[in-house]
C-alpha cells in the first residue's frame, strides 16, 4: 500500500510539473513576442515580404475556415497598402489533395495580387519549418509574419531566435465552435517548439536551392 502510495503521490508530483512547464512556456512566449505584434495598420513598418502562414481552408463540416480566411483578408490589407511588395505563401503540402499554399495563391490572385508578387512554399510542413526557411531559402533577414496573435507569437520566437528580425501582422481571431481546441494545440506546440529550439536543434524537413524573392 506504501509503494501505491508513493507512486500516486509522484505521479502527481510529475503531472504537476509538466503542467506548471506549459503554462510558464507558454506565457514566457506569449511575453517575450508581445512587443512585435501590430494591430494597427499605420503602425506597420515596410518590409519587402510578409510570410503567410498557412492552415486549412475548410473545417470538418467544409465550411470555409475562419482562421484562414481572416489571414488571407490581413494579407490583402498589408500588401493593398504598400506595407509589403511580396507575399511567401508557406503551408503544408504533403498529400496532393491537400496543399495550402495552393489555395492561397488561388483566393489571392482572384482578390487581385498579380501572380509574380506571390511566392508559394510547398514545404513549410510546420510554423518552425515555415520561418527557418523564409530565411535560409527565401534569403530575409527581416519579415512580416501574418497570423492570428496567438500563432505570431510563437512564430516569431523563432524568428528571433534565428536571426531573424519579424513584426506580426494580427489577423482577427474569429469566434467559433473549433477556436479553444486551436488554443489548447497552441500550449502543446509551444512545448515542442521549446525542443526544437534549444534541445534538439531541430532543422527544417527540406531546404534546398536559395529563391531570392523578387529576382528572376
Amino acid at each position: 500500500m506504501k509503494l501505491i502510495k508513493k507512486f500516486l503521490n509522484f505521479s502527481f508530483s510529475l503531472i504537476g510539473l509538466l503542467v506548471i512547464s506549459t503554462l510558464v512556456i507558454y506565457f514566457w512566449v506569449s511575453y517575450s513576442s508581445s512587443k512585435q505584434i501590430i494591430y494597427e495598420l499605420d503602425q506597420m513598418p515596410y518590409r519587402k515580404a510578409g510570410l503567410l502562414l498557412g492552415t486549412s481552408k475548410y473545417t470538418v463540416s467544409g465550411k470555409i475556415n475562419p482562421f484562414y480566411q481572416n489571414r488571407i483578408d490581413a494579407a490583402l490589407i498589408l500588401f493593398n497598402a504598400q506595407k509589403i511588395d511580396y507575399l511567401i505563401l508557406s503551408g503544408d503540402n504533403r498529400h496532393p489533395s491537400y496543399n495550402e499554399p495552393r489555395y492561397m495563391m488561388k483566393d489571392l490572385l482572384e482578390a487581385g495580387i498579380p501572380e509574380e508578387k506571390l511566392i508559394p512554399d510547398y514545404a513549410g510542413f510546420r510554423t518552425f519549418d515555415s520561418v527557418i526557411r523564409s530565411k535560409k531559402v527565401f534569403i530575409q533577414d527581416s519579415i512580416t509574419i501574418i497570423s492570428q496573435k496567438f500563432h505570431l507569437e510563437r512564430a516569431i520566437y523563432i524568428a528571433e531566435r534565428n536571426g531573424i528580425t519579424a513584426c506580426g501582422f494580427a489577423a482577427d481571431f474569429p469566434q467559433h465552435d473549433g477556436a479553444f481546441q486551436v488554443l489548447i494545440r497552441e500550449y502543446l506546440a509551444r512545448v515542442r517548439m521549446m525542443l526544437d529550439v534549444y534541445v534538439l536543434q531541430t532543422q527544417p524537413h527540406f531546404l534546398g536551392e536559395e529563391i531570392k524573392v523578387g529576382e528572376k
